[in-house]
């Protein structure tokens, strides 16, 4: 390794130390600060998700739970694949569990893309395909490009496939009612889900 690449190296893990030092929205979070992520400058597949939720928190695991399993089946994927930040980076909109309305997870904090995403998304330059999980990642990586629903955004996986992001639903048990009502997801989309995801981790 040449000096400037060790230099590159130094400087992301000098980043993602500061990410997981992050105290800025400390005061909103009930059961405090743990930022969750995982990346490396030789990620292929990013995967920007929600927030973590309770059991991420507590593990410091990103998608260690039901949501993960059901997320790793899409995929096509094993743990060994989806954990290893040499080919999977998972860089949530808020790295830390932001609490539990009546409703279900919190919104992820503000705060916290904005600050970080502009600093890290830059160093992962080998990314050859981006998911974007749930309507906050939606919202953040899409914006106007995206539908008026969740499932208006996702019905138009081709359009933004071309741009090289795949707009998904969340894994949640919570959304049983969602892949009930729209077939077409499992029977269309996670197989071209499935392909795109090998060929962007082969080699």
């Amino acid at each position: 390794m040449n000096a400037s690449a060790s230099n590159d190296v130094a400087a992301f893990q000098a980043l993602l130390a500061e990410i997981r030092g992050c105290r800025i929205c400390e005061a909103h979070l009930p059961l405090g600060p743990r930022p969750v992520l995982q990346a490396s400058p030789q990620s292929r597949l990013l995967i920007v998700s929600q927030a973590p939720g309770r059991k991420v928190h507590e593990t410091g695991i990103p998608f260690n739970d039901v949501s993960g399993d059901r997320l790793r089946e899409w995929l096509g994927v094993d743990r060994s694949a989806f954990y290893d930040a040499g080919k999977t980076a998972i860089v949530p909109m808020g790295f830390c569990f932001p609490g539990t309305g009546k409703g279900g997870d919190l919104p992820p904090r503000p705060e916290c893309a904005p600050t970080w995403h502009p600093r890290l998304l830059p160093h992962l330059q080998q990314v050859r395909l981006t998911l974007a999980i749930g309507q906050y990642a939606q919202v953040g990586l899409l914006g106007e490009r995206r539908g008026r629903t969740l499932t208006d955004t996702v019905l138009a996986w081709r359009e933004h496939l071309a741009h090289g992001v795949l707009p998904l639903p969340h894994p949640s048990p919570r959304n049983r009612l969602w892949l009930t009502r729209n077939p077409w997801f499992e029977a269309e989309l996670l197989p071209v889900l499935r392909r795109q995801v090998a060929a962007a981790l082969a080699g």
